[in-house]
């Protein structure tokens, strides 16, 4: 029996780049001896809806074709899915594709995705969950706040540049930089400092970067990584660093692990989850231990 799988495949991913090269990821997964449902989404959250209203029981496995957000998008369908929780496969198709860096050898390879999802055998991964205003959502990459946010906010104007846009936006937010009050309560451990920024990863990398270069995504924890207050002029000297993780190293860089975490900020600021903008603190996060399966 072949594998019958429900691809969920943005067209718009990569500027368009996505749409041009459907028919070669088609034939890939035909030649491959996979069965698929192609699912187009068409605005905002739609891979969210349908991967919620679906009945996944048709299906043996999930995969989201695009981004970081397509893929931000389907794990919170499938987490909200009644149903039965199918494993998820990533095909990486996007300009942002952090997820695809830790579980395949080239994450700009789409080939070795389809290799790997054909290959049929997924593996337990964990799954963040954050809670902000009494909405829950749920991410596989990182979530941050703080100075990281608002490169977010500005690298989304500068999308059609690819991934040096992150790093344009990390300069043109340094002329903003201010810092603002943290208090954090992780497993225990309490945290009120002047901060800058707060990332909680699951997985190595965000964008290009790895920012939490010990991560496993199926330990059960969280990677934290706080940066204190520091000038303009230090941060610009150290961004290089986060390319190859030694910011981890700096005297102004805090990192440890936790299960459970609650954060909140003065003035709140907006959370970005796998690079999109959603919630505000204060916000609550857990990690779900192996929660999901994925091809890999």
């Amino acid at each position: 029996m072949p594998l019958k799988i429900l691809l969920i495949y943005n067209p718009k991913a990569a500027h368009g780049r996505s749409l041009k090269i459907l028919p070669e990821v088609e034939s890939e997964f035909i030649s491959r001896n996979v069965d698929f449902e192609l699912r187009l989404t068409d605005y905002p959250e739609h891979a969210a809806a349908i991967v919620r209203d679906a009945d996944l029981s048709a299906y043996d496995g999930l995969v989201a074709a695009g981004g970081d957000g397509t893929l931000f998008e389907t794990v919170n369908g499938l987490m909200k899915n009644e149903g039965t929780r199918i494993p998820l496969g990533v095909l990486p198709v996007g300009t942002g594709n952090a997820f695809a860096r830790d579980i395949y050898q080239n994450a700009a390879d789409w080939h070795e995705a389809v290799e790997t999802i054909a290959r049929n055998a997924p593996r337990p991964v964990d799954v963040g969950k954050f809670t902000s205003h009494g909405e829950s959502f749920y991410y596989l990459n990182i979530l941050g706040l703080g100075f990281v946010a608002d490169v977010v906010d500005t690298t989304r104007r500068l999308k059609a540049f690819g991934n040096i846009a992150y790093t344009w936006s990390v300069v043109y937010q340094t002329l903003f930089l201010r810092a603002y009050a943290l208090k954090m309560e992780a497993d225990g451990k309490t945290v009120e400092r002047e901060n800058i920024f707060v990332e909680i990863s699951n997985t190595r990398y965000t964008s290009n970067f790895l920012m939490a270069p010990a991560a496993r995504i199926d330990d059960g924890l969280l990677d934290v990584t706080l940066l204190g207050r520091l000038t303009r002029r230090r941060l610009l000297g150290a961004f290089p660093k986060i390319f190859t993780g030694e910011h981890v190293h700096l005297p102004e860089v805090e990192t440890f692990q936790a299960k459970r975490i609650r954060i909140e900020t003065d003035p709140p600021k907006v959370l970005t989850p796998d690079g999109e903008l959603t919630g505000i603190t204060p916000v609550e996060v857990e990690c779900l231990h192996r929660a999901i399966k994925v091809f890999r």
